[in-house]
């Protein structure tokens, strides 16, 4: 009688070959590779506006930066300088799996953070935001666009209950983040008495706020305070500052977006103050 040979060791199901390639297990059906872990404090950048000022920023480190060739196509067509990997579409969309429906527009970046400036290393001039914590990305993201365009020194918020400056909230700020500077402190308060011993007027944003904005007497520097969507303002917060101001408004909805009513205030201010010639 014939026997057949024993058979080795079943070799293991290996379902990925090269990082980011895609391969086909078995039965055909196509597997990928998981989105990749980063390492931490590094900021994950994406989208035109947001990857291009970005690289226009002298600063700003990039570490590693994928372009489709669209993508790159369009960064050489501004002029920008850089040293993108071009790749395809599909390798950009692995990298944010984990970051439902962004929108990349052919271009992806890991960065360094920023070194974020010190309190008492800002001019005492110009308009301040203070963030009390406002924690939604998308809001933060909004807020910082905003004041990139009104010119606003910079951004203070506290160490916890605020976001990263990464991905949404990067995306969100539009290539925000680049020209507004984000100082972190570990108590709201204090900072705040800190800039009023400095000269700040320090006008905390409160739909039930004593006075209507374009009522309050302003000097410039200015700090206004923001609070988070639904609490508004903590109670230390409300007692620290100089005046509480209210936005109103016509119409029959009488409140507004934190970030939409950033926008709003810092138009007022800015205008009022002479900001914006």
């Amino acid at each position: 009688m014939t026997t057949s040979p024993p058979k080795g060791p079943k070799k293991p199901f290996r379902p990925f070959s090269k990082p980011g390639k895609p391969f086909k297990g078995r039965g055909g059906r196509v597997l990928r590779e998981p989105a990749p872990e980063f390492a931490t404090g590094t900021v994950l950048l994406y989208g035109w506006h947001t990857v291009s000022e970005a690289l226009r920023n002298k600063d700003r480190r990039i570490r590693l930066l994928l372009a489709t060739e669209n993508g790159a196509k369009r960064l050489d067509e501004e002029g920008i300088a850089h040293e993108a990997t071009i790749v395809p579409v599909r390798d950009i969309d692995r990298r944010l799996a984990a970051t439902p429906d962004a929108v990349h527009q052919g271009l992806f970046a890991e960065a360094d953070a920023l070194d974020p400036p010190h309190l008492d290393t800002m001019p005492a001039e110009g308009v301040l935001l203070l963030l009390d914590q406002i924690t939604d990305p998308h809001n933060v993201g909004a807020i910082v666009r905003s004041a990139a365009a009104f010119g606003v020194k910079a951004i203070v918020t506290t160490n916890r209950h605020s976001p990263e400056a990464t991905g949404v909230l990067a995306k969100s700020a539009s290539g925000g983040l680049e020209h507004v500077p984000f100082v972190t402190v570990q108590n709201l308060s204090r900072a705040m008495t800190e800039l009023k011993d400095r000269g700040f007027q320090v006008i905390g944003l409160d739909s039930e706020g004593e006075a209507d904005l374009d009522a309050v007497k302003l000097r410039e520097p200015v700090a206004l305070v923001l609070g988070a969507e639904g609490k508004g303002l903590r109670q230390l917060t409300r007692d620290t500052c100089d005046t509480l101001a209210r936005i109103d408004m016509p119409g029959v909805i009488k409140s507004l977006n934190v970030s939409n009513a950033a926008a709003l205030a810092l138009y007022a201010v800015t205008t009022r103050l002479g900001l914006r010639r």
